[in-house]
């Protein structure tokens, strides 16, 4: 860490990481709630007398929210400070989870992840800004994967275990403990993140804020990252949040549990990932092929778990029905690790502006990210009930090459 941006911002050593540890735990919080229905969609879906499709395309309101809310939240973080927004956002998180326990059909479902959309919207750029804002660029690669790591601890947590809070109290009660938890870190949050006013604070009008987040998104130097984030964390995403639970249990035959089994696995993955490619980063550098090669892989081991389904190419050639769920538990860890190298995105576009824009900018990114997860999640939802849950894995990797294109003809020297 550099001393004299810490010493300027008026937040020592172990201040800033208690501080940066709370934050990450509201992420975690939110990855926690967004991936609730990939183990418990059926039960939702029987319980609100809809079918899985289409409670599935309802769920991508969270994602649209989510997005939308990303564009005010930049803003608000620049404007205000981290710590306001923090505590804003999580108050509401737990109204939202609240609203989404007690839901008795598909509006007031709907209006649950509404809610929850827009209160974790800036669950992971908390932490990231204030990061961004205290360290240098080549730490904050670094960093920038260990509170991601953190987070995904909550998609840990919607595996085995939720699976067994389902099936022993319902799926319910996944909302009511997600509410304690962001109690919790209500509570951290407010008494481990310090007070202090927004570092270059920005004097212009909130909407002119909130369009230099816009403009930032869509200018020149950023369109290359903008055109990967639209399909990088929708495509694990949407495998691990929405279609990896009917992948394994409808295709694969496997229980409730042991599909949380494997969906935990592919997390530790994800959790492990971005730490493990942080640290290749700092060593190594190389952050564009990194970041073009891993997205290639991801899209190529998703057409191998595809070619894996009944009667598709791998299982004719290893003369099977289906490849077992083990073929399907390797490809899922490779996966977890390919596609770690989105904190990457964040650290190159941290390099690519001013301080006093890098909520705006990182924002910007993370909109890209979520509109994306909300455009595949609504997409793949039909895709899914005409063509099937192989077709959805063939999708999302076509969406990674084009998207990997797009990313290495814009980022282009």
């Amino acid at each position: 860490m550099d001393a004299a941006a810490t010493g300027h911002a008026g937040i020592g050593f172990r201040a800033l990481i208690f501080a940066l540890l709370a934050l990450a735990c509201g992420h975690m919080l939110s990855t926690l709630l967004r991936t609730i229905p990939a183990i418990s969609l059926d039960l939702m879906a029987a319980d609100f007398g809809t079918s899985p499709q289409a409670l599935a395309s309802l769920t991508s309101i969270y994602h649209f929210s989510f997005a939308a809310s990303q564009v005010p939240v930049g803003a608000a973080m620049d404007r205000f400070g981290v710590r306001p927004v923090a505590l804003g956002l999580l108050g509401g998180t737990v109204i939202g989870a609240l609203v989404s326990a007690l839901a008795v059909g598909p509006a007031t479902f709907l209006l649950g992840q509404l809610m929850l959309g827009v209160a974790t919207s800036g669950m992971l750029m908390c932490p990231m800004t204030l990061a961004a804002k205290q360290m240098s660029a080549a730490k904050f690669g670094l960093w920038s994967g260990m509170i991601l790591s953190i987070g995904n601890i909550g998609m840990l947590l919607s595996s085995s275990p939720l699976a067994f809070v389902v099936d022993q109290l319902g799926w319910r009660a996944g909302f009511w403990l997600s509410a304690g938890f962001g109690m919790a870190v209500l509570v951290a949050v407010f008494a481990l993140v310090p007070r202090q006013p927004a570092a270059h604070a920005d004097d212009s009008s909130p909407l002119a804020q909130m369009t230099e987040v816009l403009r930032l998104g869509l200018s020149r130097g950023l369109r290359g990252l903008i055109a990967l984030s639209l399909v990088s964390l929708g495509a694990s995403l949407v495998l691990r949040a929405l279609w990896g639970g009917p992948w394994l249990m409808d295709v694969k035959a496997l229980s409730r549990i042991e599909t949380g089994n494997v969906l935990g696995a592919f997390t530790l993955a994800q959790i492990f990932g971005p730490i493990c490619i942080g640290m290749f980063d700092r060593r190594f550098g190389h952050r564009r092929t990194t970041v073009a090669a891993s997205h290639l892989i991801a899209a190529l081991l998703l057409v191998l778990m595809a070619a894996g389904a009944p009667h598709f190419p791998i299982s004719n050639l290893f003369g099977v029905a289906v490849m077992p769920s083990r073929y399907d538990l390797v490809l899922l860890i490779l996966i977890g690790f390919a596609t770690s190298a989105q904190p990457l995105i964040y650290g190159m576009t941290r390099q690519l502006v001013d301080t006093q824009n890098t909520g705006k900018a990182l924002s910007a990114v993370n909109l890209a990210f979520f509109l994306g997860a909300a455009l595949l999640q609504s997409t793949t939802a039909g895709v899914a009930a005409l063509f099937g849950l192989p077709a959805v894995l063939l999708f999302l990797a076509g969406a990674l090459l084009i998207g990997t294109t797009l990313f290495l003809i814009y980022t282009k020297a």
